[in-house]
C-alpha cells in the first residue's frame, strides 16, 4: 500500500516574503521619518491607523487631500539607478496639488510596493519621501511596504502618495476672486519634474541616452532633477499677500495649455504669450531631439514654468519683491482675458 508523501514545510519566505528585511526597513527609516514629525503629530510608526491632532490650530477648517504618482519616471530612475530623489518627486506631486487651494500640507502617507524588497532600495526611496516631506513641513506619519512576488519584475517597484492639508474656510482659494486683466504669474520649476515622462523616455532612448551637458548639467541629472517643493515659499506668500492672490495652478500632466484654465472661471480665457515661455537647457534638448511641436510642448511639459500665481496687475510688483527676496526666478507670462460670445472650451486658451 503506497503512502502519501509528506509534505515540505513552507514558509512565507520561501513564498517570496522576507518578513525580516521588512522589519529592517522599518527601523532603517525610524529616524528619517521622525524628522518630518509636527507637534500636531500623536504617536510614532507601527500603529494601525496615523493619528494627527487638529484642535487649536483652526477656527473653520476645510481640509484639502490629494492623492498621485510620480508617472513613468519611476522606470527612469530604476534605470539610472537612482533611488534617492524620486521619493521627493511624490511628495511633490502631491503637496505642490493641495496647495493651489491655499491649504498646508500636514501630513502625507506613502505606499511602495515591490516584488522582491531590497532594503537599501527601500530605505533611499523612503528617505526621499522624508526629506521632501520635511522640506514641505509636512509630517510623513505612516505608510505601507508591500512586497508581493510575481507582481512585479526584478528590480522594479511602485510608488503612490496621499497628502492632506487644511485651510481656513475664509482663506480657500477657489478661483472665484479671478477678474479679466489678471496677470498671470509663473514660477519657475527644476525641471520636468514628474510629467511627460513617457515622451521624455522615447526621446532619451531614441537617442541612445547620450552622456552629454544641458546647461552646464548632465543630462541624466537635469532629467532626474526632482520636483520643486513650492510650498513653504508660496505659504508665505499667501501670509503677506493674500488678498492679492486670486488663484494658483500648480504645472503637471497637460502642461501649460491645460493646467491654469483649471482655476479659472467660466467666462474668461487666458492669453498667454509664447515669447515669454524661455525654455531652460533641458526642454530646448528634448524639444530639439524629439522635433516635438511647441504646441505638444506647451500641452506635455511645464516648460520651465512649474507653478502661476494669478493677481491684479497692482499686486505684481509687491509679489514680485516677495519672490526675489524668496530667490524664487519668475516672470509674468500672460493675462487673464474675456472670451468673446460664442467661444467654447477649446478656445479658452491661447498660446501666441
Amino acid at each position: 500500500m503506497s503512502q502519501t508523501p509528506t509534505p515540505v514545510p513552507l514558509t512565507y519566505r520561501d513564498a517570496g516574503v522576507d518578513i525580516d528585511a521588512g522589519n529592517e526597513v522599518v527601523e532603517r527609516i525610524k529616524p528619517l521619518v521622525k524628522r518630518s514629525f509636527r507637534p500636531e503629530v500623536m504617536g510614532g510608526l507601527g500603529g494601525f491607523g496615523a493619528l494627527f491632532d487638529l484642535s487649536n490650530k483652526y477656527r473653520e477648517p476645510v481640509l484639502v487631500s490629494g492623492t498621485d504618482g510620480v508617472g513613468t519616471k519611476l522606470k527612469l530612475a530604476q534605470q539610472l539607478g537612482r533611488h534617492d530623489t524620486i521619493g521627493i518627486d511624490l511628495v511633490g506631486m502631491c503637496v505642490n496639488d493641495i496647495l493651489v487651494q491655499g491649504a498646508e500640507p500636514l501630513f502625507f502617507l506613502d505606499y511602495f510596493a515591490t516584488g522582491k524588497l531590497d532594503v537599501d532600495t527601500t530605505v533611499a526611496v523612503v528617505g526621499g519621501i522624508a526629506a521632501g516631506c520635511t522640506e514641505s513641513g509636512c509630517a510623513l506619519i505612516g505608510g505601507e511596504t508591500a512586497e508581493m512576488p510575481d507582481m512585479y519584475p526584478p528590480g522594479e517597484y511602485d510608488l503612490a502618495g496621499f497628502a492632506v492639508g487644511a485651510v481656513e474656510k475664509s482663506q480657500l482659494l477657489d478661483g472665484a476672486k479671478v477678474r479679466e486683466g489678471d496677470v498671470l504669474l509663473g514660477i519657475a520649476s527644476s525641471g520636468p519634474h514628474s510629467n511627460g515622462y513617457s515622451l521624455i523616455r522615447r526621446i532619451y532612448d531614441r537617442a541612445g541616452r547620450p552622456d552629454v551637458q544641458v546647461g552646464g548639467v548632465a543630462l541624466a541629472d537635469a532629467l532626474m532633477a526632482p520636483t520643486r517643493l513650492y510650498v513653504k515659499p508660496v505659504l508665505a506668500l499667501l501670509r503677506e499677500h493674500g488678498d492679492s492672490i486670486h488663484a494658483m495652478a500648480h504645472i503637471t500632466g497637460g502642461g501649460l495649455t491645460e493646467n491654469i484654465i483649471r482655476v479659472i472661471p467660466e467666462g474668461l480665457g487666458l492669453q498667454i504669450e509664447a515669447s515669454a515661455i524661455v525654455l531652460p537647457p533641458v526642454f530646448d534638448w528634448l524639444q530639439r531631439e524629439g522635433a516635438v511641436a511647441d504646441a505638444e510642448m506647451w500641452r506635455t511639459f511645464n516648460c520651465g514654468v512649474g507653478f502661476v500665481l494669478v493677481l491684479p496687475q497692482a499686486a505684481v510688483a509687491a509679489v514680485s519683491a516677495s519672490l526675489d527676496a524668496q530667490g524664487l526666478a519668475h516672470r509674468a507670462i500672460g493675462q487673464v482675458s474675456r472670451l468673446s460670445s460664442g467661444a467654447g472650451d477649446g478656445e479658452r486658451v491661447h498660446i501666441g
